[in-house]
């Protein structure tokens, strides 16, 4: 048996923080920010808006699209870097809000790769026959983790969410995944704070060696999606759709060029929605099958990385 998807749904807050209002917090500029990142605006969670409240209603919209009830879900798999509390899982605390209870529930916590990593999970509990309905979100109020003082960090990030639903299928959907992780590199990202003792101990903002990680996300990307494709017989000219983690303009670019693949082929919503972490890839998939731009037969390559580092690409047909 196999998965495939046969839903996405997504959600970005209401509010939304353009590059020119902050410019009147912080020194920069428009120019600037473009110019560096591609971003244009990213949107801000409200006072109280919980990562597991976007969540709900990008697994509000994926149920709808799937024709799925939530009691037909028997597996829930969240990532994030921003939860709700530090336990219970966010996955819990939806599942609770979706209004359904027993079928498992837990978050995954790889950064920006999140999402790959929960998908190629998912995959494997549908594989199996351990479940037929899989509810997968990536969903972050990743601003929260944010110096908004730091204008080499604040500018990227925002909050949102995406969600797909995982269905068994006799035809190969999802076709495989290449993931891993390198954890001498987690000094160049990361958010070193920890709780102890009811005090917050170390840096509880977000770090970016911002030219390391450009430069390791610009081989290891192009690497995992080639690995993926080789595994299964494929070449990087069966790729109909490339979906990347939405970082940096600069980054999708040049791994697109490695993967020989026009920016037309390539789904960007990176000026819209900023880095939204966990949730880039999700809410970047939705948009493009929406928009009509993924098609029943397309080959998609989904491929994100973040702090750890951890990385990795799914390989998926839509069907």
């Amino acid at each position: 048996m196999y998965a495939r998807i046969i839903g996405t749904g997504s959600y970005l807050p209401e509010r939304v923080l353009t590059n020119d209002e902050l410019a009147q917090q912080v020194d920069t500029s428009d120019d600037w920010i473009t110019t560096r990142t591609g971003i244009k605006q990213r949107h801000i969670a409200a006072e109280g808006e919980t990562s597991s409240d976007l969540a709900l209603q990008a697994s509000r919209a994926a149920l709808q699209a799937a024709g799925v009830a939530p009691e037909d879900l028997d597996l829930i798999i969240v990532a994030t870097t921003s939860p709700d509390m530090v336990f219970p899982s966010t996955a819990c605390i939806l599942q609770d809000k979706l209004g359904i209870h027993g079928c498992p529930a837990f978050d995954v916590q790889a950064v920006c790769a999140g999402f790959v990593y929960a998908l190629a999970t998912a995959d494997q509990f549908v594989r199996s026959g351990m479940a037929r309905t899989a509810l997968v979100v990536g969903s972050e109020v990743f601003s929260r983790l944010l110096d908004w003082n730091d204008r080499g960090t604040c500018v990227l990030f925002g909050d949102g969410a995406g969600a797909v639903v995982l269905r068994q299928d006799v035809v190969p959907g999802i076709i495989g995944a290449d993931l891993h992780a390198d954890g001498r590199s987690r000094h160049l990202l990361n958010v070193p704070a920890r709780i102890e003792r009811g005090v917050i101990l170390g840096n509880p903002y977000l770090y970016m060696d911002g030219q390391a990680v450009f430069k390791f996300a610009t081989t290891a990307l192009a690497e995992a999606a080639e690995a993926v494709l080789k595994k299964h017989g494929l070449t990087k000219s069966d790729i109909d759709w490339l979906v990347p983690h939405q970082a940096n303009l600069r980054i999708i670019e040049m791994t697109a060029r490695k993967l020989g693949l026009p920016m037309e082929r390539v789904v960007v919503t990176l000026a819209q929605h900023g880095n939204t972490s966990a949730a880039s890839i999700p809410l970047a998939l939705d948009t493009a099958v929406r928009d009509g731009r993924v098609q029943p037969g397309d080959t998609l390559m989904l491929e994100g990385i973040g702090g750890g580092f951890a990385w990795g690409s799914v390989l998926l047909r839509w069907i």
